[in-house]
């Protein structure tokens, strides 16, 4: 049985929500974390921070390293990367969970939003691999998993917030274009969406949508989990749904991941 010993993961986002999830889920391994997130003070709406999250992860088993990064910023991602191989010794695995969601039509999209989402999602994404990959180069079994959707060209995924649509698919075409660059190198680089929606403070910008209506960020985190533990020559260039993924190691009964008893998940955006 694979497992995330001693494996170094370098998860954008990583203070709350799924990127923490998927932090903590690895940490049950021994794995070593790196959180390389904006939030080093509390924020007045969001929870945690890069310190809580460490916290965290060192008491789920895991090794921590909180790092302030703004995934914006070229020079802060690859500090952020060179402290993290000077201490942990490389990188085995990036996580892509970082986005910047707003749900907007063209004319109520303000351009610095625009440009917030075009940033963190599609240029933050390129910037962490980018960064990333020489690392990966060098590890047993190299992962890049990027929590975005499956590309599909209909009108409908457009038409209501083409803004944010077009910086979610950018980070998308960076696994699509980036799988078959670095097959021949053996860096698996996949997507990982999920089939509802997820109780994360992300649901704050969906108007109208409650956290009960949604599933537990560990059901992305067990997902990524199988992803991340297959052999990394066998498995790139593919946008996995999480309860897909689940299903292919035999967990079909999704109740424990549920929010409220009983309730019916509304599905995520981009899936028929």
């Amino acid at each position: 049985m694979t497992t995330l010993k001693n494996k170094t993961l370098f998860i954008t986002g990583g203070s709350r929500g799924i990127g923490l999830a998927i932090g903590l889920r690895a940490a049950r391994d021994g794995a070593n974390i790196s959180i390389a997130a904006k939030t080093a003070a509390p924020h007045p709406k969001l929870p945690g921070t890069i310190f809580t999250a460490a916290k965290e992860v060192e008491e789920a088993g895991g090794y921590a390293l909180p790092l302030q990064v703004d995934i914006r910023d070229e020079t802060q991602v690859y500090h952020a990367v060179e402290k993290t191989v000077s201490e942990f010794g490389g990188i085995d695995i990036l996580v892509n969970n970082a986005s910047a969601i707003n749900l907007t039509g063209t004319l109520e999209t303000p351009m610095k939003r625009y440009d917030l989402m075009q940033s963190v999602n599609a240029r933050g994404t390129f910037l962490c691999s980018q960064a990333c990959i020489p690392h990966l180069r060098k590890a047993q079994n190299p992962h890049i998993l990027t929590l975005s959707p499956p590309l599909s060209m209909k009108a409908k995924w457009f038409a209501p917030h083409v803004a944010y649509t077009m910086a979610k698919y950018g980070m998308s075409m960076c696994v699509l274009g980036m799988a078959e660059e670095f097959r021949s190198a053996g860096i698996a680089v996949n997507a990982l969406w999920p089939r509802t929606i997820v109780a994360t403070a992300a649901l704050q910008m969906i108007p109208g949508v409650k956290a009960e209506q949604g599933r537990k960020p560990e059901i992305m985190a067990d997902a990524a989990y199988v992803i991340l533990t297959r052999p990394s020559r066998e498995a790139t260039g593919n946008f996995y749904i999480d309860d897909e993924v689940l299903a292919s190691v035999g967990i079909t009964d999704l109740t424990n991941y549920s929010i409220k008893s009983g309730a019916e998940p509304l599905l995520d955006l981009f899936l028929d």
